[in-house]
């Protein structure tokens, strides 16, 4: 009996030390960041009514002239305070964005929009 276990407790071993491993190899789990009710509606909004000319994350926009929401909230001196009449403001313009985005997805937009700020963000280089 003895025997046995000694032949056997090495195998035990490599096969949960195997298990461990196939545990600790996989990725950790993405965690979204975005969180709250207010800013799911804002990035759906945006997958809808944005997506189509700016990059919605990091990334580079389908239109190059449209710049990115994440280069948009890093913007020097852009603030959560000053991102409301922005977005209110930001597409009146007749020659392309000829639309309005109305108060209550202002704010969620700009919750989502929010969830891009990233201290170490630097501008892509054109």
């Amino acid at each position: 009996m003895r025997l046995r276990s000694v032949f056997f407790l090495p195998i035990l071993l490599g096969a949960a030390c195997g298990a461990i491993a196939v545990v600790q190899a996989r990725p950790a789990p993405r965690v979204e960041p975005v969180e709250t009710a207010l800013q799911k509606r804002g990035l759906a909004f945006a997958r809808q009514r944005c997506s189509a000319c700016h990059a919605i994350d990091a990334g580079v926009s389908p239109r190059p002239e449209a710049p990115s929401f994440e280069t948009i909230i890093n913007t020097p001196g852009l603030t959560a305070e000053t991102l409301d009449p922005w977005l209110r403001d930001s597409h009146n313009f007749p020659e392309i964005m000829n639309f309005t985005v109305a108060p209550g997805e202002i704010e969620a937009l700009a919750a989502y929009m929010l969830t891009l700020r990233n201290s170490d963000y630097r501008p892509p280089i054109q």
